[in-house]
């Protein structure tokens, strides 16, 4: 780090004099070196606009092992990541500049994943890999990647670019869960954790699971780790994603119990297997309907867990809403009232409360009568269908919650 030393009774001057012309650099502390001087690190690439009075005897040099200054060490990522782009650019930061850096990106291991309108202002695209490997020394990172927008294919395949870094393989540790995948053609949702955590408590011991909709191993994993379930199937069509779930459930060690079935998941040969089927796509999973009915297991049923994006009036106060009933296609639902349990409250953008929406049980009840006459058309015979839960996982745009509907299927004993 380039220092000029100076004698002490100078210091406190040479020190104003950098200041004011905004060459002194913040990231270090003064520093005592041989002969009793006081050494003031400077900003080198601003060492050519250096002008020391002559009264002010001063000498140039470089401070092998500088020591961070306070501030520095008391600065958050985002205001490292300013400080370092500011001395890259010298004197031509601007507003403009200063909206296009970004303030909060995904990490992946030694990855870090840009928003897609980072870095967007063409002084940037001049700059080169002197950005990037800028970036990156920042965030203490070794390589940066750039989210463009998800491609329109049925996979939900992310646009990323990497900008620095061989390959976008990373291993990202989620809730005791290591999942690896290749960041260019698999997306990472951290906002589903909320999902993933109840999911990981819910009582699944012994049980045989579907995931239809398997991705990496969103669900897959947590049911396989932490629930205690026996075995699961999980469907995935998309080949990347396929390669992602192999490898994680190496790296987790539970590839013995379970199997992948990769292709379409509506081609899904599979019957009777399941006691609990997880149906996690949105914005509706209910293409999917029909194949959880077939892999139900047809004596004893099972639940099913639903996930959908509705839509909802905003409503600043929620009037009593009535409770839902039990059952579905018994004969004492029309006179026994069950009550669904009841989200904590949104997770999201808006403060929703404790309270279901109205549109969320109309939702669920619509949901439920279908999936019941789905079940009695299949087999023949009448099912009984229960709310057991309505989740609000998050705000996915404004008045639309994504929602997860845990809907219990029993058959009707004859």
């Amino acid at each position: 780090v380039p220092a000029l030393a100076t004698e002490r009774r100078f210091a406190q001057r040479l020190r104003e004099c950098l200041e004011e012309e905004q060459l002194l650099d913040g990231r270090y502390r003064l520093q005592q070196v041989p002969g009793g001087r006081v050494a003031l690190p400077v900003l080198e690439e601003q060492l050519s606009q250096l002008c020391v009075p002559p009264e002010m005897p001063c000498e140039l040099l470089r401070i092998q092992d500088p020591v961070p200054s306070r501030a520095a060490r008391r600065r958050t990522p985002a205001r490292a990541l300013r400080d370092e782009l500011r001395r890259l650019l010298g004197g031509t930061w601007s507003e403009e500049l200063e909206r296009d850096v970004p303030h909060a990106w995904q990490r992946h291991g030694d990855l870090v994943l840009l928003s897609e309108d980072s870095f967007k202002a063409a002084p940037w695209e001049r700059l080169g890999s002197a950005l990037w490997e800028t970036v990156a020394s920042a965030l203490g990172a070794r390589r940066v990647a750039r989210r463009g927008r998800v491609m329109p294919d049925g996979m939900r395949t992310p646009s990323v670019t990497l900008l620095l870094g061989q390959d976008g393989w990373v291993e990202h540790v989620d809730n005791g869960i290591r999942y690896t995948f290749d960041v260019t053609k698999c997306m990472f949702s951290p906002g589903n954790i909320t999902e993933k955590l109840r999911v990981a408590s819910l009582p699944c011991s012994g049980e045989v699971l579907v995931d239809l909709y398997a991705g990496i191993g969103y669900f897959t994993l947590p049911f396989l780790v932490h629930t205690g379930a026996a075995f699961v199937h999980a469907c995935e069509w998309n080949s990347h994603a396929v390669e992602a779930l192999h490898r994680t459930l190496v790296l987790n060690g539970v590839q013995d119990r379970c199997h992948i079935h990769a292709g379409d998941s509506r081609q899904l040969e599979l019957r009777d297997v399941a006691d609990r089927v997880n149906l996690g796509l949105i914005p509706s999973s209910e293409e999917g309907w029909p194949v959880a009915c077939h892999v139900l297991k047809k004596d004893t049923g099972g639940v099913l867990h639903i996930h959908h994006n509705v839509e909802s009036l905003p409503a600043p106060a929620l009037p009593q809403t009535p409770a839902l009933p039990a059952e579905r296609g018994s004969p004492e639902a029309a006179s026994s009232g069950g009550e669904a349990q009841h989200p904590a409250g949104d997770r999201g953008q808006e403060t929703l409360g404790a309270r279901l929406r109205p549109e969320w049980q109309r939702w669920a009840e619509a949901t439920a009568t279908r999936i019941q006459g789905l079940l009695a058309e299949l087999h023949g015979r009448p099912w009984r269908t229960s709310v057991l839960h309505i989740e609000a996982v998050k705000s996915y745009a404004p008045h639309v919650h994504h929602l997860v509907l845990d809907l219990e299927c029993r058959p009707v004993p004859p």
